[in-house]
């Protein structure tokens, strides 16, 4: 069993605050042929400069960026090392020092701790997070390898090279311990999909019933294609600052802690520890479960749950003063690449304890407005829809998850999603049925930015500071 030492579970501690404020963020779509890379990333870092209420003119606030984070996941789409150079060059930002973060999945949301750590520690007084991905140069299926590389090579990599295969079995696993019906992940695509039919910047919106998604086609057993997200282009953009330069650029800053957790690349040897406990967890909570491992020969994590993101979360909430999640969080963005990995994050994160996410689902606590009661959920997941029905524009997407939910903290989420203008820009049309997914006082919310099958996690927290 894997044992801590003290030291090992020290809170992270920054020397001084970090703030978000401002973002930006391209459309995602399949295929972009139209615009280069840069192009796209100049999309988002435009919108960050010129459309969040900055104090400053845009050109004011660029000169006040000292460095950039960028998020890359695969040299291979774009066939470029070093890409984030000529990124940072034709943003205008050469030779201010640039750097690239590469932890799979969680890229994005990597790039954000590492931009943060570099004004928590002093380095830098405005950093620049800006991530993206071309996944659209290449055919699917070579990118499905691409990214299945990221697997162990030796172990798990030989049984599918398709991420699908690997959430599948775990899936499976998930469904079988905790006797989960698969009407409850064909719920969170629903509901997921249905949240990105009102955003402007979504690649796979979508309108569909339960039943729809259980008579889709079997990507691998037993999920089902609009349980998978797809394939995206396009990049994002977040600016980071100490406080005394984010009063200066806004009234309305967002302060942010971010820690993060890693775990093997091989799921089939995860090796067994006690669970790490949350602020509003006991230990006596878990000792039917420990009791229910051992008859079924299981053990934590096993194939049910992600280390690193409850460890990630562990620190987080510590960090932030968090000290149950479903009352102090309002909003959360989790990666659910797939819906199976969306109701294990439930548990991860503690917005239910282990054993009980799909609770989390059919309370309602998990919808803008519960479908069924027509009520408020306590804690709505994913209002931005998701990697499900937005994007998974790999380098991107944990600084897309940040974004929305500072957007939403800054009751932004009309401006940005339901301006006709907006919609028109993508070429697109705002739906007559348009529904604001804003989340009534928001004041904190969380992103969870995940990699592989756990290997890498990253959990942000954003909260009101004004």
């Amino acid at each position: 069993m894997i044992k801590f030492g003290a030291g090992n579970l020290r809170v992270p501690k920054w020397t001084r605050p970090v703030y978000v404020v401002a973002a930006g963020q391209s459309d995602f779509r399949k295929r972009y042929p139209e615009k280069k890379l840069e192009e796209i990333c100049m999309m988002a870092f435009r919108m960050m400069l010129e459309e969040n209420d900055l104090k400053k003119d845009p050109l004011d606030v660029k000169g006040l960026i000292n460095l950039t984070v960028c998020g890359e996941f695969a040299d291979h789409f774009q066939d470029q090392l070093l890409c984030e150079a000529k990124v940072v060059d034709y943003i205008g930002l050469d030779p201010l020092y640039n750097v690239g973060v590469k932890t799979g999945g969680a890229t994005g949301g990597s790039a954000v701790l590492m931009g943060a750590t570099t004004v928590a520690s002093g380095l830098s007084d405005c950093t620049l997070v800006l991530g993206w991905e071309r996944m659209d140069e290449v055919k699917t299926w070579t990118g499905n390898y691409y990214i299945a590389t990221a697997a162990c090579k030796d172990f798990e990599t030989r049984l599918a090279r398709n991420y699908a295969s690997y959430y599948a079995s775990m899936a499976r696993r998930f469904q079988e311990m905790y006797h989960v019906d698969e009407r409850v992940r064909a719920a969170i695509a629903v509901k997921n999909r249905g949240y990105a039919y009102m955003s402007p910047f979504a690649q796979q919106p979508g309108k569909h019933t339960i039943d729809e998604v259980l008579n889709g086609n079997i990507v691998s057993d037993p999920l089902r294609f609009l349980e998978c997200c797809a394939m995206s282009v396009g990049s994002a953009a977040l600016l980071l600052c100490s406080e005394e330069m984010a009063y200066q650029l806004t009234d309305n800053p967002v302060r942010l802690y971010a820690a993060g957790a890693s775990h093997t690349l091989r799921t089939g040897d995860r090796r067994h520890m006690e669970i790490p406990l949350l602020p509003n967890e006991s230990a006596t909570q878990y000792e039917k479960l420990y009791q229910e491992m051992r008859i079924n020969d299981s053990r934590w994590p096993g194939f049910e749950s992600f280390a690193a993101a409850r460890f990630a979360a562990w620190l987080a909430y510590r960090m932030a003063g968090v000290n149950d999640p479903l009352e102090d969080l309002d909003v959360v963005e989790t990666h659910d690449a797939f819906t199976i990995s969306d109701l294990q994050t439930y548990g991860d994160v503690g917005l239910r304890p282990y054993g009980q996410e799909q609770d989390f689902v059919t309370s309602g606590d998990c919808y803008v407005k519960d479908p069924k009661a027509g009520k408020p959920g306590k804690c709505p997941t994913n209002p931005s829809g998701g990697l499900l029905g937005t994007m998974h524009a790999v380098g991107a997407t944990g600084v897309f998850q940040c974004n929305e939910v500072f957007w939403q903290i800054q009751n932004k989420y009309d401006k940005f999603h339901g301006d006709p203008g907006m919609w028109s820009r993508f070429g697109k049309k705002k739906p007559v049925d348009w529904e604001s997914l804003q989340i009534k006082n928001a004041k904190r919310g969380l992103a969870i930015s995940h990699a592989g099958v756990g290997s890498h996690v990253t959990c942000a927290i954003l909260e009101k500071a004004w």
